[in-house]
């Protein structure tokens, strides 16, 4: 399985292709865009309740954020029940518990239904704090979840050799293989009558009165209507105002001897640390995951990794490190996630984007909101996530520093990229956006001195890409569009590639 960057994850042993010849030239019920958890549950779901259905993939499935996770299922999120409680009120809150809860089972009897072999377990979750400042979060977050029922309990002892000030735990959670899971949903879609098309990108749509028209790279296809379950919705529209991308960095790491922690753990360093354990061809590794930061702001992502690994290495007997890769998501202006109707459409084209770091969880349950929109059967979360909500307050300062810093970014790059008289500056494996005769290009040089150049400008929003050398890709810091060397698009919403001007040795 191939996923959009240069490290291999620790899911991509998982090798499968669903590319058939498919008969497009037919009017289909839901046209699903996207092969991640997102977009086969939604697909599956609505395939089941008698709609008519195709799934669309620009890649692979998988290729996405699904293939980057590391999949823990928990029933509380980022945006903490007390957050969640001081934004949107105690009702709210309250309904937002459910989700978690509710995502959790949608995932069990799919795999008991379908009799899916992905490595799913019950485990307990701890929440710890290492200093004064995590101690008083910790104590905000546990009394925001008794506000709203959910189960958090102090406790003086912690599977995981991190010292720490205070920690809760929290029983009921899970964490499974994203990769197999998706692959049984695939295989039960295609079952059940439905389509996948991979290696298909989605170029434009155009929203008529009786069915949506979608462009795209095998040819036009037609459906009543559409989900976007790209990450983020392709084009331009309100959303990408409203949502920043973030990347995050995993690691797998084998250990000296057998004490690898059996749970969930979670740290409140900021950006905070995540734990589990998962079995690969007969051997336990852990998985640790963190270093998030906002898409292209880091100068040296490689030194993302040096950082999580010297930190686990601190407190873990570590043997060795298997597996790193990184991961992008979206965090979402006021905290919740924007499910439904696409802000512009006419209510044929639906979206599922801004999860933050639960995706598995707000992914699965989108299905469920998606599906009964399309169908018209109310659903309780709506309006809770509903894309066209108004927020004043909530998170208005962070909407303000984040769009600061896009067009900080826009204006910034056009200004100060760094002037280079010439492409042989460069040496072997580096890369920079670069002035060349007045224009400005984004230069990549392999070993051997092969050099690919590329316009600099992401075709989005013409905002100057970066370049990521831990994926070997350039990213777009104002809505997190990703690119290959070559300028094949990795990572939407663009969907178009960077120009490329010339491949010379």
């Amino acid at each position: 399985m191939n996923r959009d960057g240069a490290r291999k994850s620790i899911w991509q042993e998982e090798i499968k292709t669903f590319s058939a010849d498919v008969d497009i030239d037919q009017l289909f019920d839901v046209a699903v865009v996207g092969g991640g958890i997102t977009g086969i549950s939604t697909a599956l779901k609505l395939q089941l309740s008698g709609k008519k259905c195709i799934l669309l993939e620009a890649a692979n499935i998988g290729f996405g954020t699904t293939g980057g996770t590391t999949a823990h299922l928990n029933d509380f999120f980022d945006t903490t029940y007390a957050q969640a409680i001081k934004d949107f009120g105690l009702n709210n809150a309250k309904l937002l518990k459910f989700v978690g809860i509710e995502a959790n089972n949608i995932i069990k009897n799919n795999i008991r239904e379908f009799n899916i072999d992905c490595d799913y377990e019950k485990k307990t979750g701890y929440l710890f704090a290492l200093d004064e400042k995590q101690e008083k979060q910790l104590i905000d977050i546990v009394d925001g979840a008794a506000q709203v029922g959910h189960q958090m309990i102090y406790t003086n002892d912690i599977p995981f050799p991190v010292p720490f000030k205070k920690a809760a735990v929290i029983p009921d959670q899970a964490q499974f293989h994203p990769v197999k899971y998706i692959k049984a949903l695939a295989e039960a879609f295609l079952n059940a009558g439905g389509f996948i098309v991979e290696n298909c990108l989605c170029e434009s749509h155009e929203e008529q009165e009786e069915e949506v028209i979608l462009t795209t790279s095998k040819g036009i296809i037609k459906a009543k209507n559409v989900v976007y379950a790209t990450h983020i919705p392709p084009g331009v529209n309100i959303l990408h105002f409203m949502n920043a991308p973030y990347r995050s960095y995993a690691i797998a790491f084998s250990l000296n001897g057998d004490h690898y922690p059996k749970d969930l753990g979670y740290d409140l360093v900021d950006p905070y640390h995540y734990y589990r354990i998962q079995e690969i061809n007969g051997e336990n590794l852990l998985i640790a995951g963190g270093e998030d930061h906002k898409t292209g702001h880091t100068e040296d992502t490689g030194e993302c990794f040096s950082k999580l690994e010297n930190y686990v290495r601190e407190y873990f007997d570590v043997n060795a490190a298997v597996y790193s890769w990184s991961s992008q998501y979206y965090e979402p202006v006021d905290g919740l996630p924007y499910i439904g109707k696409l802000p512009g459409s006419n209510g044929k084209i639906f979206t599922a984007t801004g999860f933050r770091g639960n995706g598995m969880i707000f992914g699965t349950i989108s299905s469920q909101i998606i599906c009964d929109l399309i169908l018209n059967i109310p659903n309780k979360y709506e309006k809770l996530f509903d894309p066209a909500r108004i927020k004043p307050m909530a998170g208005a300062g962070t909407f303000v520093k984040e769009q600061a810093s896009v067009v900080f970014d826009f204006i910034k790059d056009k200004i100060f990229i760094e002037k280079i008289e010439s492409l042989a500056e460069l040496k072997d494996g580096q890369a920079k956006v670069v002035k060349h005769e007045g224009e400005s290009y984004a230069v990549y040089k392999e070993s051997g001195g092969k050099s690919h150049v590329l316009k600099s400008t992401c075709p989005h929003a013409l905002c100057e890409v970066r370049w990521n050398s831990a994926e070997i890709s350039w990213d777009c810091p104002c809505h997190g569009s990703r690119f290959n060397v070559n300028g094949k698009i990795l990572t939407g919403p663009t969907v178009k590639g960077l120009q490329r001007i010339e491949n010379k040795n």
